[in-house]
């Protein structure tokens, strides 16, 4: 049966009735867990749902998904059931100033459950990827839907190097992790979410307050390297990164002035030998 859920036994589906039997309980930020076997994208449904009234806490995964999409349009596309591909529905009650931490605590969270769990020294991009080395192993992306904020993340588990979508992409699989099961990976996940997203909200957003960019900055790949940024309207900006700024900006030395950036693509460049 080459259409059954059970078509790769190396890739077995997620249990949804599991998930929320693990995940929800009283007091939980989630409220409910859907596993999906396909969707266009995980954030553009919770984001309809957002609008029609989805309470905060609810999580979406799809096994598979058709129209995933990355920074700046970019496509996420993998084999189903390779990956986690997953979003929240998050209503913070903080001023929507500090709402930019969103996706960088994300990618915190996602970092220390998956560096404690697999036992890879996993490291963060800015604004939000997770690196092993050099290598991509999962993208982020945080999307306002009215007064809600959907973060979704596809994050490479099982791909074998044939499967990457580009050759600056890794797995856990490859990377010989101690942990390549998507059950255990989504419940820390998730946990380590609720964990820093309370943390957060108590201190009213503010990313000091609660050692959020602390702990950003210690799990960056990106502060003290020398970065190429390729910012809206052509602009490249090429200097050093020096640090994250209350607001969550990439804060950079270029042209002899100190810049903070709060967008752009950057790029890691290699130091010449």
């Amino acid at each position: 049966m080459p259409d059954s859920r059970y078509s790769d036994l190396d890739r077995p589906p997620l249990s949804e009735a599991a998930l929320n039997r693990a995940l929800i309980r009283p007091g939980s930020l989630w409220t409910g867990v859907r596993v999906v076997e396909s969707t266009g994208s995980t954030n553009a449904d919770l984001a309809q749902a957002a609008k029609e009234g989805a309470e905060e806490g609810l999580v979406l995964v799809a096994e598979s998904q058709l129209a995933g999409r990355g920074r700046l349009t970019r496509t996420w596309t993998a084999p189903p059931r390779s990956g986690l591909t997953v979003s929240v529905l998050l209503r913070p009650e903080v001023p929507i100033a500090r709402q930019g931490w969103l996706a960088l605590l994300f990618g915190v969270a996602a970092a220390s459950a998956v560096r404690r769990l697999a036992e890879v020294d996993v490291r963060l991009k800015w604004p939000n990827d997770l690196l092993i080395g050099e290598h991509k192993l999962a993208g982020i992306l945080a999307e306002r839907a009215e007064d809600a904020v959907v973060i979704g993340m596809g994050l490479n588990v099982s791909l074998k190097p044939a499967e990457l979508p580009v050759e600056t992409a890794t797995s856990l699989a490859i990377e010989q992790a101690a942990c390549v099961d998507r059950d255990p990976l989504l419940r820390a996940v998730l946990r380590e979410v609720e964990r820093h997203y309370r943390d957060w909200s108590e201190a009213g957003g503010d990313a000091d307050a609660c050692g959020l960019r602390a702990a950003y900055q210690a799990s960056s790949a990106t502060i003290g390297r020398q970065v190429r940024v390729e910012l809206p309207g052509d602009r490249v900006l090429v200097g050093q990164a020096t640090g994250i700024d209350q607001a969550g900006h990439l804060q950079m030395i270029a042209d002899g002035r100190t810049h903070a950036l709060s967008a752009g693509d950057v790029v890691h460049v290699r130091a010449s030998s």
